[in-house]
């Protein structure tokens, strides 16, 4: 007889916040998880009874905290691949699979797996170092991303001009033409062992100039219908063909032209899905929960206009963090406040977020820009 999920023994790569909240789904269906971090003082270091500290790029720390699991999940693509190969040769199940991780981990593999299966992308080329780009066929504008560990605006640089070639990094790189964008948009899918899948409405996303990474969003977004159905399509596509069970998100460009193009993945819980919490009648969590334990996907329709505002350290602030404003959202109808509990910020470090509902998705909107504007995380 198998075993009821209660009784699975399920480890976690990752100990952040997009763990913290995965835990929070966890303990309504008294789920048994053991977590492997770094960081002693990580977002879930008191939230499960087995916390275990160490390194999840080693090879054997992985192997031997997996080899006693039903089933490992990751919260942070940037793990071991190889040790979870080995833990999926044994018989662990291992969500998502090592080798859509080994797909995933590296931007030109993710590149090549679009170009290889007719999946529309930006124009790209993969170059080695700096000497490269010159001959690559790709002229500025465009954005140059490291192939490995990069990840929230790290490891990315916008040249918008031949003179900012000299801020190039000299290591592998995917450089790919600047997109003529209309919008950003995502949408995270799921998919189960038995190949049943569901997808989140499409969302827009806008994102911080200097840093990269996403400011707030919206959903579900305004766009029309056609537009939604063919980003929709395009998600489910790829977690499709990689063949992949677990949770998606699928970033996009919509261009002027009227194309839309997948930008990149990450095989996991996502920043463009914590509005779910709220404005779901399931999170992205549970989703995930349900697709690694090979569950019917949950109903992913939108309860209410909702919006996700960033709460990132203010640049130039690094210390023990200070919310200011905080008292003010907390009073605000429709307002959810979600704090990770990380004992130090720094320039643009997630130190939590704010999702906004409501029956009006201009209201909504004009919240979020007035949260954006109240909520400043200091030292």
């Amino acid at each position: 007889m198998s075993k009821q999920i209660t009784d699975l023994k399920i480890g976690l790569l990752g100990g952040g916040q997009l763990g913290r909240m995965l835990m929070q789904e966890a303990v309504n269906w008294n789920l048994q998880f053991s977590i492997l971090e770094p960081s002693k003082d990580a977002p879930c270091a008191h939230l499960v009874p087995d916390f275990v500290v160490g390194d999840f790029k080693d090879y054997d720390t992985v192997y031997q905290f997996g080899k006693d699991k039903d089933i490992v999940t990751i919260e942070f693509e940037d793990v071991n691949s190889d040790a979870l190969a080995q833990l999926e040769q044994e018989g662990v199940k291992v969500f998502p699979q090592p080798a859509v991780l080994k797909i995933i981990q590296d931007k030109g593999l993710q590149k090549q797996f679009y170009q290889n299966n007719n999946i529309p992308t930006a124009p790209f080329a993969l170059v080695s170092n700096i000497a490269e780009i010159e001959a690559c066929g790709i002229k500025p504008p465009f954005f140059q991303k490291l192939r490995t560990s990069g990840y929230d605006g790290y490891g990315v640089r916008k040249i918008a001009t031949e003179a900012d070639m000299e801020q190039c990094f000299d290591q592998p790189s995917v450089i790919e033409a600047m997109a003529d964008m209309e919008m950003e948009l995502s949408v995270i899918v799921s998919r189960n062992s038995k190949g049943e899948t569901a997808a989140f409405p499409v969302v827009e996303m806008e994102f911080n100039p200097e840093s990269n990474m996403v400011q707030y969003l919206f959903a579900p977004a305004q766009i029309d219908a056609a537009l939604a159905q063919k980003a929709t399509a395009m998600a489910l596509d790829v977690i499709n063909k990689l063949n992949m069970v677990g949770i998606l998100a699928v970033e996009m460009f919509y261009t002027r032209s009227g194309e839309v193009w997948v930008n990149e993945v990450a095989p996991r819980p996502h920043n463009s899905g914590h509005h779910t919490i709220e404005a779901n009648l399931s999170s992205q969590y549970e989703q995930h929960l349900r697709a690694i334990l090979n569950l019917k996907p949950g109903n992913t329709e939108a309860l209410h206009f909702g919006a996700m505002v960033n709460l990132v350290g203010e640049k130039g602030y690094e210390g023990t963090p200070v919310y200011e404003g905080i008292e003010e959202i907390l009073a605000t109808k429709g307002a959810f406040v979600h704090l990770y509990g990380k004992s130090k910020t720094k320039s643009f470090r997630k130190m939590g977020h704010i999702t906004i509902v409501g029956d009006n998705a201009a209201e909504v909107k004009e919240k979020a820009g007035t949260i954006l504007d109240t909520i400043k995380v200091k030292a």
